[in-house]
């Protein structure tokens, strides 16, 4: 199976200059927790993600008024990017790789054609592949020993 059959299309993207509270507001309308951000509308070329937890971390958990910030304070740079015309199983190793649960989808140009998530998974495959995912990205990775 191809990412191309998986993927939520043509996510809605924001710019870095993007408000943090218009970009909540994205996340909202779209019941999703992650928005691409892109260098500009009409080119889609990927710089990063903004995610509802970095939100939360980066903005709330520092005790920074939202309201203040764009997606250019809080988003998770540079962009993990996934080839549209890659399997879903590179996908998933890729994902586990990166110990990430999402990924921007980009087409033969690099630009934003979509993204995939664990929910895009779960809708065409077992539940124990996105179960073994969750767990797999979740994993803690051991910091390195003291020197």
């Amino acid at each position: 199976m191809k990412i191309k059959e998986v993927m939520t299309k043509q996510p809605t993207c924001c710019t870095p200059e993007t408000p943090l509270e218009m970009v909540a507001r994205m996340m909202a309308e779209c019941d999703c927790g992650a928005i691409p951000v892109v260098n500009d509308q009409e080119s889609l070329m990927p710089l990063g993600v903004i995610t509802d937890r970095d939100i939360v971390i980066r903005a709330l958990a520092d005790g920074q008024n939202p309201l203040e910030l764009t997606a250019a304070a809080c988003m998770t740079a540079p962009a993990v990017t996934i080839d549209v015309d890659s399997d879903l199983e590179e996908c998933l190793t890729h994902l586990e790789d990166k110990q990430i649960r999402r990924a921007i989808v980009i087409d033969d140009d690099g630009r934003v054609c979509g993204i995939i998530a664990p929910a895009d998974v779960a809708h065409h495959t077992p539940k124990r592949v996105v179960g073994e995912l969750i767990e797999r990205v979740s994993e803690r990775v051991a910091p390195p020993p003291a020197v």
